[in-house]
């Protein structure tokens, strides 16, 4: 598998992107780095036998970052007293922990991973949709990074008011910290603390952040996509809003269109393949992993099996 340096001299498709390299399972894309082996060397971390869930309740960001996703509008319905069945009306399944499909965004001037067609995403249409990792989930070890403990025992805490972009070397630093190193094919996790400082704000200071529309989230930077490219990252999952930062760092090279300004996602979705983890509940597996030194656990990702979605709640269970 080429480096991402390599990626970047693409001639016979996007620059920087791993369009054709996954060919036995294409649309899975950096999920295809976690099979059978690190499977294997996910279970070999379990020692504790301590179940995580690492998904929120659908309704726990209200009012929530986003302009539009909102908690879904639960119906209770019976055909008679001893039966139930419910509805739910507005379900936005990224609107709280959930998984970025990828045809939840395309490259401006080049489209959907893999060149998938415009018309070939849209509803009622399979392509690159979330199926291919409920069909096969995504499973294997995960490595915690918890910069939020890193930095604040360092005597610089995240400002998350501020929305801080953390940079590779913030990343690096905290895996140092921790004695942990990466191997092809794991699952990372980067817990910020945002998602708690957020969901511990009262509705009007939520609003008002909202307005500001500014995250704590990874900085852009060619250097952050060649890290997780070349330590073949399967997933990549974060508690924070948007996997990186909001707005967008004012030095970061992705601002060839107005499309881009300057975010990473059709680098890292359109791109790269990468499936990118939002708003995951991360404090008490992270916790967990500062009482006991060890930041490993067997982690599966299991979307919800519906052919075509853009995204989907996470359904991430972590097992140490």
């Amino acid at each position: 598998m080429p480096t991402y340096d390599r990626l970047l001299l693409r001639t016979d498709a996007p620059p920087g992107s791993s369009w054709g390299l996954f060919p036995d399972d294409a649309e899975r894309g950096m999920a295809n780095f976690a099979g059978p082996e690190q499977v294997l060397r996910g279970r070999a971390t379990i020692r504790d036998g301590i179940v995580f869930s690492l998904d929120y309740a659908a309704d726990a960001f209200e009012p929530s970052m986003s302009r539009s996703r909102r908690p879904p509008a639960q119906t209770v319905t019976s055909a008679h007293p001893d039966s139930f069945d419910d509805v739910w009306d507005g379900y936005w399944p990224q609107a709280s922990s959930h998984i970025d499909g990828l045809r939840h965004r395309r490259a401006h001037g080049h489209g959907f991973y893999n060149g998938v067609p415009d018309s070939s995403v849209a509803a009622g249409t399979p392509h690159l949709g979330v199926q291919a990792w409920a069909e096969k989930p995504i499973a294997g070890r995960a490595v915690m990074a918890d910069v939020e403990r890193y930095r604040e025992d360092a005597g610089s805490p995240i400002d998350h008011q501020a929305g801080e972009p953390l940079s590779l070397a913030d990343i690096t630093a905290t895996l140092g910290a921790q004695g942990s190193s990466l191997e092809p094919g794991d699952i990372l996790l980067l817990h910020t603390g945002w998602a708690e400082w957020f969901l511990g704000l009262d509705p009007a200071r939520r609003a008002g952040a909202k307005a500001k529309r500014n995250t704590t989230g990874v900085a852009q930077s060619t250097e952050f996509l060649a890290w997780l490219w070349d330590s073949r990252i399967a997933l990549f999952g974060t508690d924070t809003f948007a996997v990186e930062a909001l707005p967008a760092s004012l030095d970061s090279p992705f601002r060839e269109t107005g499309e881009d300004g300057g975010m990473m996602h059709q680098e890292l979705i359109a791109k790269l393949g990468c499936p990118l983890g939002e708003l995951w509940h991360l404090a008490e597996l992270a916790a967990h992993c500062a009482r006991t030194g060890r930041y490993e656990a067997f982690l599966t990702v299991k979307p919800l099996n519906l052919p075509g979605a853009v995204g989907s709640p996470a359904n991430a269970t972590a097992i140490v």
